[in-house]
């Protein structure tokens, strides 16, 4: 567990690093980065404002309410709320999703490889960086998140010094699919559902009687990153290696978070490695990148859905007002009607709009 001084910085940091990578991740599949459509941010913008800092609230709330990490908090909540042990099952779709993440990011990194012209078969370089990710996680977390931190800062001033060309910015007609793709950036790409967050808040948010004191340095570092990353793109193959070193630093970050919540659930320690190793490197599999992809997005999404509708509708409506300590009750409220209401239906139409892209 993180001391309270690390704890502070700690999210806000990792929500920079952990959202700009991971939208580089899901860029080549969704096609963000080359449209350069104004209209598509400006909707993104509205998502991250109802979806994103709603569930940014869910996940600290969830956090000040249970004390503990998401796989283990679930058995308490579903107590407390006279729930079904059903709903436990989001916790662990959420600490298994997170190696199926890290080995996405490590798949996008072995083709960054290929930019900064190093002559290897993908797959090769894939199982080198996922076997030396896993390894990394073994460093202490303040190192990890630190040259995470480095590499993604060196990408950017790298990407910034040799010029790198991008499209004109252009305003397009809206899109039906374009919701998808914003939700899918907003929330997905911003590491929400995961319990990532609450993971790494537990030890400030015991000390802070209010959660926005928490969310806002979280959601604001969101911004910041996916920000950057509109004016960022890898054509150099000096960007290449800094971004792919970050990758892999993050990737052992999140393995090592995923780890504790296993460690707290008592597992073996063999059967902890063997969870996150398949689900690390079963991006090994020959031609299955296309359907792991849209697992990827669906998976994420389904993540913040089944959270949504257990604090929204399961949960005790008492439990989560106190947790977040709103100063003005119209604030819960909206935030509840954001929760119950606007973010099932939202991740619904984006599901739609995203397999819609695929059939």
């Amino acid at each position: 567990m993180q001391d309270k001084a690390m704890s502070k910085w700690l999210s806000p940091l990792m929500a920079f690093c952990l959202s700009f990578i991971i939208i580089a991740t899901l860029a080549p599949i969704t096609g963000i980065q080359t449209d350069r459509q104004l209209d598509f941010w400006m909707l993104w913008l509205g998502t991250m404002l109802i979806l994103a800092l709603p569930v940014c609230y869910l996940e600290i709330a969830l956090a000040k309410r249970s004390k503990t990490t998401a796989v283990q908090a679930l058995s308490s909540l579903t107590r407390e709320a006279d729930a079904s042990q059903k709903w436990r099952i989001v916790g662990w779709l959420g600490v298994i999703f997170i190696p199926f993440l890290a080995g996405a990011m490590l798949n996008n990194a072995s083709g960054l490889l290929s930019v900064a012209a190093i002559d290897v078969a993908p797959q090769i370089l894939f199982a080198g960086l996922a076997v030396f990710a896993l390894a990394l996680s073994l460093l202490p977390r303040q190192i990890l998140l630190l040259l995470s931190t480095i590499g993604v800062l060196a990408s950017l001033a790298f990407a910034h010094i040799q010029g790198t060309a991008l499209p004109a910015w252009q305003i397009t007609p809206i899109e039906f699919s374009e919701w998808g793709n914003a939700t899918v950036l907003a929330l997905v790409a911003s590491g929400l559902g995961m319990g990532l967050y609450w993971q790494s808040s537990l030890a400030s948010v015991k000390e802070q009687s209010v959660a926005t004191k928490t969310v806002l340095p979280i959601w604001i570092a969101q911004l910041l990153a996916v920000v950057a990353f509109a004016f960022f793109a890898v054509k150099a193959q000096i960007s290449a290696l800094t971004l792919c070193a970050a990758i892999v630093a993050a990737a052992a970050f999140i393995l090592q978070m995923a780890r504790e919540q296993l460690q707290q659930r008592q597992l073996n320690i063999a059967m902890q490695w063997l969870i996150l190793s398949v689900a690390t490197l079963i991006w090994l599999i020959p031609n299955t990148a296309p359907v792991f992809n849209g697992l990827l997005i669906i998976w994420g999404l389904l993540l913040c859905l089944i959270y949504a509708i257990f604090a929204g509708w399961i949960m005790k409506i008492s439990h989560l007002r106190k947790s977040m300590n709103f100063s003005n009750e119209a604030f819960y409220n909206i935030w509840r009607i954001a929760v119950r209401v606007v973010l099932p239906l939202s991740i619904i139409i984006a599901l739609l709009a995203v397999i819609g892209q695929w059939v």
